[in-house]
């Protein structure tokens, strides 16, 4: 397959609640089919690790505020919003802030427009998946992700092992939309410029929608993460309703993104990897207007090494 090369792991994230490793994994996958069998426990399901999934089907994208899965549909995104992004840790968000980014192991925050950080892409550390739905290297081993040894990627190549994760990923999304986030966040979409070629951006793209569908389905707005080649495929072909972007002013990137989708991006600088200032940075004509600056630890405020201004 060719694509155009991507540099390696530009993302910052970071992901501080990790899940237990035994997790009883109980798995069964179809010779044809490539679909999943499930995992019990709350905490299988936010990794996307769910139950049994044999036949099911994800749906398609459906732009937010249509009524996909309910009467109103999804929250509208609110443009231009003060945020906060709180992987790391969980607490009283600063004053003027009216989004919050969490993990989907987290509840979300209180009396904030709540989006919900879900590792779409790759495997969450300690939880385990089919081999049949990972990428192998060359050897036959399993491709890791060179920024973060304990993940896999999902092997996205072929429309029955896509419907198959997407599937298992659901549970994941509806924990999110029982639990009252507004939106998810599905990160890790540019994996597939670390698959070897396994797979491409097109197959992300599939994939993508599909989970995007889903979102919508169960009532949740749904979040680009970075990958500014997408253009505005995200928006037009996914259904994307927004985006999350780490270090667009510092890779020269945000107009990629604000191009497509206005007010409508969430940008995150940190604070160890800077152009020149934040200050300079918030200055640019291009620069998203809800923009932060985090630690890269994303750290609470309780720590040390805590770091938040906004633009």
């Amino acid at each position: 397959m060719s694509f155009s090369p991507l540099l390696t792991r530009r993302s910052a994230r970071r992901r501080t609640v990790v899940l237990a490793a035994a997790l009883g994994v109980v798995v069964a996958v179809a010779t044809a089919g490539c679909t999943a069998g499930g995992q019990s426990g709350a905490d299988a399901s936010r990794s996307g690790a769910g139950a049994d999934v044999s036949g099911a089907v994800v749906g398609t994208a459906t732009p937010a505020g249509a009524g996909a899965g309910s009467d109103e549909g999804p929250a509208p995104f609110p443009a231009g919003a003060g945020f906060d992004y709180q992987l790391g840790a969980s607490y009283d968000p600063p004053a003027g802030t009216t989004v919050v980014v969490r993990d989907s192991t987290a509840e979300p925050a209180a009396g904030a427009y709540g989006v919900c950080y879900v590792n779409g892409f790759q495997t969450q550390p300690g939880v385990e998946w089919p081999e049949e739905l990972l990428v192998h290297d060359s050897s036959g081993g399993l491709l890791v992700d060179p920024g973060w040894p304990d993940e896999h990627l999902f092997d996205l190549a072929r429309a029955d092992t896509r419907q198959a994760v997407a599937a298992r990923m659901a549970d994941t999304i509806d924990d999110c939309a029982a639990d009252g986030y507004d939106a998810v966040e599905f990160d890790n979409l540019d994996s597939y410029g670390r698959s070897e070629g396994a797979f491409d951006l097109d197959d992300a793209v599939a994939y993508a929608t599909l989970l995007v569908g889903h979102a919508h389905e169960a009532g949740l707005a749904a979040a680009q993460k970075n990958t500014a080649e997408l253009e505005a495929r995200g928006r037009d072909e996914i259904g994307f309703d927004f985006a999350v972007v780490e270090e667009c002013d510092f890779y020269r990137e945000c107009a990629d993104f604000t191009d497509v989708y206005g007010d409508r991006v969430l940008a995150v600088e940190y604070d160890d990897e800077l152009r020149d200032t934040f200050a300079e940075a918030c200055a640019r004509p291009e620069t998203p207007s809800s923009t932060i600056l985090r630690d890269r630890d994303l750290v609470g405020p309780d720590d040390e090494g805590y770091v938040f201004d906004r633009c």
